[in-house]
Formats: structure tokens, sequence, C-alpha cells
């Protein structure tokens, strides 16, 4: 047995774990838990990165003594460091607005089938790609001479190595799918210095030990997959290849598992992403909204009591309002339930009736990103597995199991915390195998709910053809 900790950052609040590994044995523990709040500041929406690193090193003080360390977090946002290797500035938080409008102008330098026949990602506003070109001529990247993701960020304030671990930086919308390495050219033509990008690493390899300065011991802070989501998939507890995941909290990353990238017309234009994943493998999947629109309404109501709010979110009939939660107008914060209510018509009234909303909502883009994921991967799905906090959600995992059509297997919750645990544990020789073996650790010593579907599967189809009018 050997004892690791997951550094695990989300969009809204962070944590470090504690994992114990073996063979046959797996378990995990929390030992801090800090919010993640963005700060907003002269007009522009940054992460409180040293608010974060401050969490991180509180966190690993209380871990007591540890075999490695492993940091994963959202993905496409980043840290500029100067020649120095000192940080120029907060990170800019993906919700900012300065990347509006950005994409349409990087589509007049590299036309949208070229730039995903290259990288094979997804279009999404805020990718690290239309960040850059939105901060061309600052005075803060014209200084930079380094750029670090967010769990490469950190990892370098606890070692002093740089780097980018290959998760993540598949998620950047610079990386060549065809080479696997940068895509330098693409940046030339976009003004971006390739020069910025450091050399890549898979995860399983060491960064180094932690510096001895920081007072925590020097155990090795070892890559894992730090784009949250890679350690997620990592952490879903499937038997076999034909199952779809649902890595679900602030986003629903919807998809399948596969061994090479889909590239056709097809899968652009219903904007899937192919992003890389633990072992080599490709993370076919497609963003959808998630649980943000009800944490941001649970924020404006004052933090109400969630289970009681769900239970009566239950007795509302379905169906009385339906939304694309995959509209752009849902990615700002702030006045999230007078969207909400515009949006279904003027047809909810009250909490419950706006949770329920939500939620059908939410199960519909569920149904949607599994039947495309298979159509246009060709992979069969069996089961549909739902980890991260929505799993907690039984609502949420009834009314995806019934608009799937398919099992819903819920848990672990803390799947991406597992992920990072499970590739840190088998870099450091503590178990052994490749991703099926994990997982099937994960069977043996995680618990997960089953949700058969139920119900009328023509509602559902009724339903989807209405939102699609």
């Amino acid at each position: 047995m050997k004892t690791f900790a997951a550094v695990d950052l989300g969009a809204s609040s962070g944590r470090v774990m504690v994992g114990r590994a073996g063979a046959g044995s797996l378990s995990l523990a929390p030992v801090n838990r800090f919010p993640n709040e963005p700060v907003r500041a002269g007009g522009t929406l940054y992460w409180d990165i040293l608010a974060l690193y401050r969490g991180v090193l509180d966190g690993l003080r209380q871990a007591g003594p540890v075999d490695g360390i492993g940091i994963d977090s959202w993905a496409v946002d980043y840290g500029l460091l100067d020649a120095t290797g000192a940080l120029l500035g907060n990170p800019v938080h993906y919700r900012d607005s300065r990347t509006d409008g950005v994409a349409a102008k990087v589509a007049t330098a590299i036309s949208e089938d070229k730039l995903y026949a290259l990288t094979g990602l997804q279009k999404l506003p805020f990718n690290t790609i239309y960040q850059l070109v939105a901060a061309a001529g600052t005075p803060q990247l014209e200084a930079a001479r380094q750029l670090l993701l967010i769990p490469d960020l950190l990892a370098y304030w606890l070692t002093g190595e740089k780097g980018a671990e290959i998760t993540n930086a598949s998620t950047t919308q610079l990386l060549d799918l065809g080479s696997g390495g940068w895509a330098g050219e693409l940046m030339t033509t976009l003004g971006i210095r390739p020069t910025l990008f450091p050399p890549l690493r898979a995860p399983g390899s060491v960064i180094g030990p932690v510096l001895p300065a920081l007072g925590i011991g020097t155990p090795d802070v070892i890559a894992v997959g730090s784009h949250d989501t890679a350690s997620a998939v990592v952490g879903v507890p499937a038997a076999g290849e034909n199952f779809a995941y649902i890595s679900c909290g602030t986003w629903s990353l919807v998809g399948v598992e596969l061994d090479a990238p889909v590239l056709t017309e097809a899968s652009r234009l219903a904007n899937f992403t192919n992003e890389g994943g633990v072992d080599g493998t490709v993370r076919y999947l497609r963003n959808v909204m998630g649980l943000w629109p009800l944490q941001e309404c649970l924020r404006e109501w004052g933090s109400p009591d969630l289970p009681a709010l769900l239970r009566q979110a239950a007795a509302v009939p379905a169906f009385r309002a339906v939304v694309d939660l995959d509209d752009p107008v849902f990615l700002p914060p702030g006045d999230m339930v007078g969207r909400l209510t515009r949006a279904g018509g003027g047809a909810l009234s009250g909490p419950a009736e706006i949770i329920r909303c939500i939620l059908d909502s939410l199960a519909l883009a569920h149904r949607r990103a599994v039947r495309q994921a298979q159509e246009l991967s060709g992979r069969q799905v069996d089961a549909v597995h739902i980890v991260g906090g929505g799993a907690r959600n039984e609502l949420l995992c009834r009314l995806t199991a019934d608009a799937c059509g398919l099992p819903v297997l819920a848990g672990p919750v803390e799947a991406t915390a597992l992920g990072n645990v499970l590739v840190q544990a088998r870099a450091a020789g503590a178990i052994s195998g490749d991703l099926s073996a994990l997982r099937a650790l994960l069977r043996e010593t995680q618990q997960i709910v089953r949700y058969e579907p139920r119900g009328d599967a023509a509602a559902w189809r009724a339903v989807e053809r209405r939102l699609e009018a």
C-alpha cells in the first residue's frame, strides 16, 4: 500500500484528497476543501490563483507524508511567466467576455474544417486558441516567455519544473493530432509564438520532487490526466468498451472512449471533440452545459436546502418547460433565474419548477449527446456511467436513464480524484495493469448505484422534437 495526494481543482471548488492504493485495495479521503471564487477587476474576470495555491499547500500539509502528488483541473486556462519565471498577473477566467467574436476572426485565417482536421477540437468560444488571439498585442502577452496551463503552473510552483501534460494540452486547440506535438505552423499563422509552449509530458511521468523550501517533504509530483475529465474517465468503473460516460459537474462531458479520433465533417458539425486520454486513448465527447445553471440559481436563491428542492422538483410534472442548455445565453454568470424563466416562455414559477426545467433539459441534452456519440463513432453503448457531483443527484440520474433508454450507473462521485490516484499508484508501482485493470479495481472498491430506464420513450422523443422545432 502506498499513499498519494490528489489535488483536484474544479470550476467552483478545489480539494486535496488522500488516496491509498495497493493490490485489491483503493480508498480515498478528503483532507482539505476550499472555494474557487473568481474575481472581477477592471472589467475582467480572473481566477484567484494564489488563493487556490494556498488551498493546495494547506491541503498537502494536512495530508502528511505521501508517496506522490498529482494535480488536475479544468481545461483551457493558463498563466503567463516572464523571463525570470514570475507569473505575469492572474489567469483570466474562460467565462470572461474577451473572446466574444474571436472565433469568427480566427476562421478568416484558417477555415473551421481545416482547424478541426488539424486539432480535432470542438468549437468552444473560450478555447485557449481564442484566448490567445484575444490577448494579442497586450503588454502581458508581449512580456511573456512561457505559457503554463493551470495544473502545470501549480506543478511548476511545487517543483520548479516546466512542462505541459498532454491530456490538458489537447484541449487548447493548438495540438496537432497527426504529429502529437504542438501545432507550430498554426500558431505562427495566428500570431502566437510557438516558443511560449513548454515540452509535452505524458500521464504517469515524474515531474520532479517537491522543493524542500515548501516544508511539505520532497515527494515526487507525478503527471496524471491533468485535465480533470481525463482523470474522471480513468475513474469510470466500466466493464468492457461499450459504455458512454458523463462526467457531470459544472459541465457535463458526454462521450465514449476510443482508440482513434473521429474527424469527419459530420463530427465537426455536431461539435464533438477529440481530446487526449490516459494511455493514448481518445476522449470523444461533447461539452454540455451541465449543472452550471442549477449552481447559479442556488447562488441567487441564497444556497437553500437542495435535497428538499429536488424532492419538490421530482413532484413537478415532466416537461412543463424545457430549454436548450447549450444556448450561449446560459454561459455567463448572473440572472440565471431570469434567463431560464424567459427561455421557458414564462411557464416557470418558483424554485422547484425551475429546477425540474433544468434537470429535464439536462437529461435531454445527455440523450442527444449519447445518441450522437454512438452514431458518429460507430461505438455501440450498452450503459451510461455518470461520475462526478451529478452522480449524487438521484433525480438527474433517473431522468438520464429514462431519456437515454439505457441503464445509468452512478458513481463514484470522486471519480476524478480516484483516476488521479490510480495513475499515480501505477506509476509508483503500487498497482499494475491497463485501464481495464484499473477500472476493475474501482468496481471492487467503490459504491455504484444502478438506475434502469422506465417511463415513456415516446414522450422523450416528442419533447426533443418540440425543442428542436
